[in-house]
């Protein structure tokens, strides 16, 4: 026979060998299409956006949300030749509450780790460095050939 034990907010069912050698007499109850808390991905069967699909990564419900929701809705109903052309105040209040919560929204540039961003810093100074002499050469062998110029012709008193 089966026991049952509460342990906090869990429940443990231990069951038998003679529980397990009967057959199931549970029923699967059949999913509603019209359900909109179901995953069934992005876009309902409705036409309307699923807020809770789990392929939005939680972006409709953080900080962000309401900016969120406003400019993928205008994207998503957007009937314009080029799609979306009429959101992009929508997309630029979205972006610009996402860089006032960095921690939650690193930007691309903010995902390389430190130790490559400062070997890329040291690369683009020494690059900058190469340019600069390269710059003083080029500067120095015009201001070589003008003073060359000057003192080849006839000296006057």
């Amino acid at each position: 026979m089966s026991s049952v034990r509460q342990e906090g907010k869990d429940q443990i069912i231990f069951v038998t060998k003679e529980d397990h050698a009967t057959p199931s007499n549970a029923e699967l109850v059949e999913e509603d299409p019209d359900d909109p808390y179901e995953e069934q991905g992005l876009i309902l069967p409705s036409g309307e956006i699923n807020w809770n699909c789990p392929c939005l990564g939680g972006m409709a419900s953080g900080p962000c949300g309401t900016e969120f929701k406003e400019a993928f809705s205008c994207f998503h109903y957007s009937k314009e030749e080029v799609k979306g052309s009429e959101c992009l105040d929508n997309f630029r209040a979205m972006q610009e509450c996402m860089q006032s919560y960095p921690e939650l929204y690193p930007q691309e540039d903010e995902k390389v780790p430190r130790e490559q961003s400062s070997e890329t810093d040291q690369t683009s100074q020494d690059s900058e460095s190469a340019e600069m002499s390269g710059a003083n050469s080029t500067s120095a062998t015009e201001q070589d050939s003008n003073t060359s110029k000057t003192t080849e012709g006839p000296v006057e008193s």
